[in-house]
């Protein structure tokens, strides 16, 4: 049956409507973006294949171009279409970091910095450089790596701060393998990016580790 033939009240865009997206499932929306199924299989029957054949929505969303493109009912267009739809997503939750009056909720740190580096497939060390009011100033990835590790090196954060003129900063590295648990190595480079940045009244207010659908915060278990 097709989807057209559904009650309305079941239909992934007229339920969207009426109820809002957080109303819909996985399967419903990556329908919305599918637009259309196969012969013989609706958009919402292709979208439960897919998750099947993925795993989950987040593992979707993360493929590269080449495993993406396998997938059946997708192909370059609707992976140029999803990477339009990340970005414009990532653009956003920072337009809003960037309009509030301070930074003062940890949550949406960590949605802006799930949305920008849990699919990386290497390691990125960034920050997010905020003035004397703690308001965001920027986003800025200044290191990348290997799957196993990105090298720090704290005289070109300290070269950034001053660039930006910052007064406080939250560090954030991913972990490509899912696992947002710090290192010893992370809470040694983080001391000393906190005694480096500290020379010249920079306030490091918290380093996160982005994990898969975790972020681990320095500032929560108490090492800054």
């Amino acid at each position: 049956m097709s989807i057209k033939d559904w009650p309305a009240s079941d239909r992934p865009r007229e339920k969207l409507l009426q109820r809002g997206a957080a109303a819909l499932t996985d399967a419903e929306l990556l329908a919305i973006f599918l637009r259309t199924g196969l012969p013989g299989v609706s958009a919402v029957d292709l979208a439960r294949q897919l998750l099947s054949e993925y795993g989950s929505l987040g593992t979707l969303l993360a493929a590269d171009q080449s495993r993406f493109c396998q997938g059946k009912g997708l192909g370059s267009a609707k992976f140029v279409q999803l990477q339009a739809v990340l970005e414009m997503s990532r653009r956003y939750l920072m337009d809003e970091l960037k309009a509030a009056p301070s930074l003062t909720s940890p949550g949406d740190v960590r949605q802006y910095l799930l949305a920008q580096m849990r699919s990386l497939p290497h390691e990125v060390f960034a920050c997010i450089w905020l003035d004397n009011q703690h308001r965001v100033l920027q986003y800025e990835p200044l290191f990348s790596g290997t799957i196993d590790g990105a090298a720090v090196y704290p005289r070109e954060v300290v070269r950034a701060a001053l660039k930006h003129n910052a007064a406080a900063v939250i560090l954030a590295h991913n972990h490509p393998s899912g696992v947002a648990e710090p290192s010893q190595a992370d809470r040694q480079i983080t001391d000393r990016l906190v005694a480096s940045l500290g020379a010249i009244d920079v306030r490091v207010l918290d380093h996160m580790v982005v994990g898969a659908g975790v972020v681990v915060s320095f500032a929560e278990r108490g090492w800054i």
